[in-house]
C-alpha cells in the first residue's frame, strides 16, 4: 500500500472514530433532553438532588464511623482499667450537651486524640502515648476539645457538606458527557485526518481537557471551602474546650506537646497535624490551623481570665504562663 492509501486508510478510521463519538454525543443528548423535559418543578428538583446528597452523606457518615474504627484498630476501654479517666469524661459530658461517648484505644503513629460520630451515639479515640505525654490537666482539655466536636455535631456536618458537593460534582459531570465524547471524537478523528493519530495538541483535545478540567475545579473550590470550615471549627472547639475546663492554658501546653511529638516522616502529616507551614497550598489543605495561632488565642483568653479576676477581687496566684519554647 501506498502512501496515498495510507492516506485515505487513516483518514477513514478518523472519519469512523468521528461518526461514532458524535453519534454517542447525540444520545447523550438526547437522553439529558429527554430527562430536561420530564423534570419536575424547580423546588421538587432541587429537594430532589439535596435528599440524594443528605442521604448518601448520612449512609457514608454511618458507615464510615464503625469502618474508621476498624481502620484505627481501636480497643474499647473499660471503665474497671480507667475509673478516673471514664468519670472525668462523665462530668464533662455531663456539662455539653453531648451524649457520654463511647471510650476507645489505639496505637498511632503519633499522638492524637480522634472524635468520631457525633452528639448521640459518639466515640472518642485516644491514643495511648497521650497518657504519658501529659498531664492530666492536659489530657483532660483534650478530651473537652474532641467532646466539643461530638457537641457541634463537626462530623455530620463535614459528611453532608461533602455529600451535597459530590452530588453537585456528579451532575455536572453528566451534563458534560455529550460535550465531553463530541470533543473526544473531533480530536481523535482529526488527528487521524491529519495523519497524525497519537497527536493529542490540537484545538479539540485542548478543549476537551479545559471542559474536563470544570469538574476537578469544582472538587478542588469545594475541598478548600471545607478545609477552611474545618480550620474554624477547631477554634472553636478550642473556644468551648476552654470554657467548659476552665484552663486554656492546659489546653495550649497540651498542643504544644502533641506537635513536638508528631513525627514529621509521616507524607500526610502537613495536611492533618497542627504544624505551621510556610507553604501556601499546604495552609490551604490543612484541616486545622497551625498550633502557634491556637495557642496565641488560648493565651489571650487566659489574660481575659485573669483580667476578669482581678476586677471581681478574686485571689490570682501570679501571672499566667504558657510554655511555647
Amino acid at each position: 500500500m501506498g502512501r496515498l492509501g495510507v492516506r485515505l486508510a487513516m483518514a477513514a478510521v478518523g472519519l469512523t472514530l468521528l461518526a461514532g463519538y458524535l453519534a454517542a454525543a447525540y444520545l447523550g443528548y438526547l437522553g439529558l433532553y429527554w430527562l430536561w423535559a420530564n423534570r419536575p418543578d424547580l423546588p421538587t428538583l432541587v429537594a430532589i438532588v439535596v435528599g440524594v446528597g443528605i442521604v448518601s452523606a448520612y449512609l457514608s457518615y454511618r458507615l464510615g464511623t464503625s469502618q474508621l474504627l476498624a481502620a484505627l484498630e481501636t480497643n474499647r476501654l473499660p471503665r474497671s482499667r480507667a475509673p478516673g479517666l471514664h468519670r472525668r469524661v462523665d462530668e464533662l459530658a455531663a456539662r455539653m450537651d453531648v451524649d457520654r461517648p463511647d471510650l476507645f484505644l489505639t496505637r498511632a503513629h503519633a499522638p492524637n486524640a480522634v472524635a468520631i460520630g457525633g452528639a448521640e451515639r459518639g466515640a472518642l479515640v485516644l491514643d495511648r502515648s497521650l497518657f504519658r505525654l501529659l498531664q492530666p490537666a492536659e489530657l483532660e482539655a483534650i478530651i473537652a476539645h474532641e467532646l466539643a466536636h461530638l457537641e457541634r455535631n463537626d462530623g455530620l456536618l463535614l459528611a453532608v457538606v461533602q455529600g451535597l458537593s459530590r452530588t453537585v460534582v456528579g451532575l455536572v459531570t453528566v451534563a458534560l458527557v455529550p460535550a465531553i465524547l463530541a470533543l473526544s471524537g473531533l480530536a481523535r478523528g482529526s488527528a487521524w485526518l491529519r495523519g497524525r493519530p497519537f497527536d493529542r495538541s490540537g484545538p479539540f483535545a485542548r478543549l476537551r481537557r479545559l471542559v474536563l478540567s470544570a469538574p476537578m475545579l469544582l472538587v478542588v473550590a469545594t475541598t478548600l471551602l471545607v478545609r477552611a470550615r474545618s480550620r474554624r471549627r477547631e477554634f472553636a472547639a478550642d473556644d468551648r474546650a476552654a470554657s467548659v475546663t476552665g484552663n486554656p492554658e492546659a489546653l495550649a501546653r497540651a498542643l504544644k506537646k502533641i506537635e513536638r511529638a508528631q513525627e514529621p516522616a509521616w507524607p500526610l502529616a502537613p495536611l492533618s497535624s497542627h504544624r505551621e507551614s510556610e507553604s501556601r497550598i499546604e495552609r490551604w489543605l490543612s484541616t486545622h490551623p497551625s498550633t502557634d495561632e491556637r495557642i496565641e488565642r488560648l493565651a489571650e483568653q487566659a489574660e481575659s481570665r485573669k483580667q476578669q479576676r482581678e476586677r471581681r477581687g478574686e485571689g490570682n496566684e501570679g501571672p499566667t504562663v504558657i510554655p511555647i519554647e
